[in-house]
């Protein structure tokens, strides 16, 4: 199993930049994909982001591809997302993921943190 805490979010200003972080513990980390979900009032949640085991493979949903950049640092086990320019409707909160195990599909996903709120102006 695995365990996520994010951090990194808050009131950030249109066109701003945003950095999220999320730390995981557990022994199995390295065996997980990794992804991003966020979740705005009134609506399902829905996937941000994946990054493979090792990095190197990336998918983005259509609504922040070319915004939003996901990577991994495995040896300090955490997981980012940045985003270069923010718009009021990013407005959610932002959970981390980890798949059950390799495959990134969205449906994977079974170990969640508590969530960061990002509220973009």
């Amino acid at each position: 199993d695995v365990q996520l805490v994010e951090s990194g979010g808050g009131s950030v200003q249109a066109g701003g930049p945003l950095r999220l972080s999320c730390v995981a513990s557990g022994y199995t980390y390295r065996r997980h994909c990794m992804g991003w979900f966020r979740q705005a009032p009134g609506k399902e949640r829905e996937g941000v982001a994946t990054i493979s085991i090792g990095g190197g493979s990336t998918y983005y949903a259509d609504s922040v591809k070319g915004r939003f950049t996901i990577s991994r640092d495995n040896n300090k086990n955490t997981v980012y997302l940045e985003v270069n320019s923010l718009k009021p409707e990013d407005t959610a909160m932002y959970y981390c993921a980890a798949a059950v195990d390799y495959i990134c599909w969205w449906d994977r996903f079974r170990f969640w943190g508590q969530g960061t709120q990002v509220t973009v102006s």
